[in-house]
């Protein structure tokens, strides 16, 4: 697929924001080149002048750093999402590093830090990371297929990947979670399984943006994994598995 990359100098780069329990969010990219079937953030399209399909598309915010520096300088206080409509650790960033530039700023700061990536590459910060007054790291991971990953989330980090970057996190003190969201084909145990050591706590969502994957689905003869009765079940199959291993679970 071929990706039309764009740099852009945004306006503002710390903005407030209406999702429970976060006070701002931080978006140093417009767009996703991870291309997510099923992406919840398409409406961020009409914000931009791009007439190519979203998940083809990405502007760059090249001055989202310097942004981010003289935002600062005010008394800012609460917890930071990054990123809200796009994915922080995108494969732009490791060209970039926007966002290691913004995160090399917030360690500064007694700011609270959330970060939720399908990739890998948070593992490349975990020297500001680690030594972050509070900051969680969390890691998108939907199914325990890669077949499946594949067909929703092409061009993002192999599942494999993902739990290793959990395991470094860990490993360098850093708290961690997992997000099952949305909930995929998947064996919820062999998933919980894989993920238990390494997660503090695990969120759980259903698919819901049915009307952008159901040609997927029908395609890929997943038809019975859009059904209530489904995601019932594999929520209740997850949460028991998780409980089995002592790890805490909510269902957003």
């Amino acid at each position: 697929m071929t990706m039309k990359i764009r740099e852009v100098r945004a306006r503002s780069i710390l903005s407030r924001t209406r999702i429970p329990g976060i006070d701002y969010c931080i978006n140093c990219y417009t767009g996703c080149g991870h291309s997510c079937t099923y992406c919840y953030a398409t409406f961020m399209k009409k914000f931009t002048n791009h007439t190519e399909p979203w998940g083809t598309f990405v502007d760059v915010k090249v001055n989202a750093v310097d942004l981010l520096k003289k935002a600062l300088r005010r008394n800012v206080t609460g917890e930071v999402l990054m990123s809200s409509v796009t994915d922080a650790y995108q494969p732009l960033e490791e060209k970039y590093e926007l966002t290691r530039g913004c995160l090399a700023l917030l360690a500064q700061t007694e700011l609270d830090v959330d970060i939720l990536t399908k990739s890998d590459l948070v593992v490349r910060d975990i020297d500001i990371l680690s030594g972050m007054a509070t900051v969680d790291v969390g890691l998108t991971i939907t199914t325990n297929r890669e077949d499946i990953k594949h067909v929703f989330e092409p061009a993002s980090s192999s599942i494999g990947e993902r739990i290793n970057a959990l395991k470094s996190m860990r490993k360098a003190g850093v708290s961690t979670y997992v997000f099952i969201g949305p909930i995929l084909p998947m064996d919820p145990e062999k998933l919980v399984d894989s993920i238990a050591p390494f997660a503090d706590r695990v969120l759980i969502d259903r698919m819901n943006y049915r009307h952008r994957v159901e040609e997927v689905y029908r395609r890929e003869k997943l038809g019975a994994a859009l059904e209530p009765e489904f995601f019932e079940e594999m929520e209740q199959r997850l949460v028991r598995r998780l409980a089995h291993h002592g790890v805490r679970s909510e269902c957003v």
